[in-house]
């Protein structure tokens, strides 16, 4: 598993993940996905590259999740792929974090 952090324009934080956000996928990613959560306040994951999704993953993604909103902020998915879409809406993850598709302009999702 890969992850890239970039700063976007309106205070908005770009993390792009790449590989299987399985069991060891989240372990190499968990802290620092973390950190980047805890230390921004809206944070936009990129999933398209993200081709597999399991439990420990969405943990991942629901621990970031708590940490920008308790900057004040939120973190939001950006284009899964069908497959870890279809996981991510099974598992209720979009009740907590709203899953977008690449046309939704990120300043308009964040409000800024």
């Amino acid at each position: 598993m890969k992850l890239d952090v970039v700063d976007l324009e309106n205070d908005i934080t770009k993390i792009t993940l790449s590989g299987r956000l399985d069991i060891k996928g989240a372990l190499d990613i968990d802290s620092e996905f973390t950190a980047v959560a805890e230390a921004k306040k809206n944070v936009v994951v990129d999933l398209s590259d993200v081709t597999f999704l399991a439990s420990l993953g969405i943990r991942t993604l629901i621990v970031g999740a708590k940490a920008t909103a308790n900057n004040g902020g939120k973190l939001v998915l950006m284009n899964p792929q069908p497959n870890v879409e279809a996981v991510l809406r099974s598992s209720n993850v979009d009740t907590v974090m709203p899953i977008i598709n690449v046309t939704t302009p990120l300043a308009a999702v964040f409000g800024v």
